[in-house]
């Protein structure tokens, strides 16, 4: 197969390889295979996600999002800022552009770095969750140097919400100290989300218009330095549950910040747009080794 040409971009920490597939130059069913082998890290170029951007009859283009697992989502806020930023730079789009999705349409508008997309009203939220989770407590052994792991179950409290996908956030004192992978993996394939699962936001609030927050991502199945669609699942939460006000500034992982901005009608939100910045890191090509695995 020939090259395939690629860019990489980063939106806020997340980072995603963005492959123009107007002329179908990947076969769709062959999509999850070669997402899965693509964005290896260490073996491959290595992404939290890969964007096909495809032809459409009605809006600027279609596209089509996968996490890193090869597992296609129906959305994902910082990769739409994302690809709008790849299709301006190829002239595929004007700044201002629709695209559509499986979440929907799509608007973006490309300010240099800076890509704000607006988004379908969330759905789904459901307020005061309590989850029964297990719970891990190391203990020292009698032998030295050794440690036995007992499990006690723990309830939390928490709220969900779909911006585009599902997610739970949890509200914490103290992001820094959140176990995000020890609490998130659990509760991403807990029985009350099933058979989808979620994706688990650990959120602290700083005031009325700051939140920080740390994510644990499906499809990825580690925490991340960003998720677009979880700093908006966050913020709205914030708002519903602690009073927070449009707009609000969401300071994850990475501390590379978005701001989420709506209109608020008791637990009904319109004009929902997230920005932030989507940065171009370099292009080249694909050749066939960074899709085909290695033999053993």
């Amino acid at each position: 197969m020939k090259k395939i040409p690629f860019m990489k971009l980063s939106g806020a920490g997340n980072d995603f390889i963005v492959v123009d597939n107007r002329d179908r130059v990947i076969d769709p069913r062959k999509m999850p295979a070669f997402v899965a082998s693509v964005c290896r890290r260490h073996l491959s170029v290595g992404a939290d996600g890969l964007i096909f951007l495809e032809k459409s009859r009605k809006y600027d283009f279609r596209w089509r999002f996968y996490n890193n697992d090869g597992g296609e989502a129906d959305f994902c806020g910082n990769g739409a800022r994302c690809v709008a930023r790849f299709a301006y730079l190829k002239k595929i789009a004007p700044k201002a552009m629709r695209f559509e999705g499986s979440a929907g349409v799509v608007e973006a508008e490309v300010d240099g770095e800076q890509v704000t997309v607006r988004v379908p009203e969330p759905s789904g939220v459901r307020l005061n969750i309590r989850l029964a989770i297990p719970s891990h407590r190391r203990r020292r052994n009698d032998i030295p140097g050794q440690a036995i792991v007992s499990h006690e179950g723990t309830m939390l409290e928490g709220h969900a919400i779909h911006t585009g996908v599902p997610h739970f956030v949890y509200f914490v004192h103290d992001t820094s100290t959140a176990e995000v992978i020890g609490i998130g993996r659990p509760i991403r394939r807990h029985e009350v989300f099933k058979p989808a699962g979620t994706n688990v936001n650990f959120a602290q609030m700083v005031d009325r218009h700051t939140i920080k927050i740390r994510t644990y991502e499906r499809g990825v199945e580690e925490e991340t330095l960003a998720c677009g669609s979880g700093a908006l699942a966050s913020a709205l939460l914030a708002a519903l549950v602690h009073k927070a006000e449009s707009p609000i500034t969401v300071i994850p992982l990475s501390r590379m910040p978005l701001r989420v901005s709506f209109t608020q009608s008791g637990e009904q939100f319109s004009n929902l747009t997230l920005t932030g910045e989507a940065r171009a890191v370099f292009e080249g090509q694909l050749r066939p080794e960074a899709w085909e695995h290695p033999k053993t």
